[in-house]
């Protein structure tokens, strides 16, 4: 029985790991000029917002964590979520503004706008309640890819399940906020995703 406990616990540590918000976010950046034609000779604008986006704010995390200011990469702490949050929405609003600058396809403006959303959303209800931001990544990429690439996509919708045993696994979020969480991903951030593409046109 204990092997059983130490061996779901690895599990569960390395699909948190694997699957966390900044490397999830970072591979939907990549993929989102497909939304756009010209794709794939447009790759190089969701590297650079792979970059902005998910980079340089993960490099800032990781600096805090090792000074102090910050538990640990995951922001266990729900009271420095909100702070966290900000900082990491300025670095995608400067981000932003570049890839404006840079006249970056509209599936890739459109997925850094509705990234903003769901920033900002997160720090507010991060304010409050300990939504999960693992669980809204991962679905929230999942969806994303299956209307870049079709319904052949579709296994990785797998991934969410997983994603949300682990969190709970490791007592890191309940239920309640996991659910949330995906339910936020999938819904509110492609929502918006989509919507400002359609408006983009």
């Amino acid at each position: 029985m204990v092997w059983g406990r130490s061996g779901s616990y690895a599990a569960a540590r390395a699909i948190t790991e694997a699957l966390q918000p900044p490397l999830v976010v970072a591979i939907m950046m990549l993929l989102s000029p497909a939304g756009s034609p010209g794709f794939p000779g447009t790759f190089w604008f969701g590297l650079v917002a792979a970059v902005l986006t998910c980079g340089v704010p993960f490099v800032v995390l990781v600096a805090l964590v090792r000074a102090g200011k910050v538990t640990d990469h995951h922001v266990s702490d729900r009271r420095q979520r909100g702070p966290v949050l900000g900082l990491s929405l300025v670095i995608v609003l400067a981000g932003l503004g570049l890839l404006g600058l840079l006249h970056a396809p509209a599936s890739v403006m459109a997925m850094v706008f509705a990234l903003v959303g769901g920033i900002a959303l997160l720090a507010l209800v991060s304010l409050f309640w300990k939504i999960s931001g693992h669980a809204a990544a991962i679905t929230s990429a999942a969806v994303s890819l299956l209307f870049l690439f079709g319904p052949a996509w579709w296994p990785l919708l797998a991934l969410v399940p997983a994603v949300i045993w682990s969190r709970l696994v490791l007592r890191a979020h309940t239920l309640a906020q996991l659910l949330a969480g995906a339910v936020f991903g999938g819904g509110v951030v492609v929502g918006l995703w989509r919507g400002l593409l359609a408006w983009f046109g």
